[in-house]
């Protein structure tokens, strides 16, 4: 069974990476308050929030279940299609 703060700890990174990246969304407001929107850090922020997914994806293979697998590399996926990773 998926745990659920792991879950939500992938999906706050993405939701991070993507407001730096200037998606809307609600992670947006919070972002700009704590000036990780800057053009100079925007990308930073968001190759900041890829790296510590890559780790999670390091440090988890085989331990997660299909779902948590599934929302991790998915994740991933995303930031780095959106980064050119």
């Amino acid at each position: 069974m998926a745990n659920p703060e792991f879950l939500g700890l992938v999906h706050s990174l993405q939701a991070t990476a993507e407001a730096a990246l200037g998606d809307i969304n609600a992670a947006t407001a919070s972002a700009g308050r704590d000036g990780l929107l800057a053009a100079d850090r925007a990308r930073q922020t968001a190759e900041r929030s890829l790296k510590l997914l890559s780790m999670l994806v390091e440090k988890t293979r085989g331990n997660l279940d299909m779902t948590e697998a599934e929302v991790l590399s998915g994740a991933v996926t995303s930031l780095r299609g959106r980064l050119g990773n």
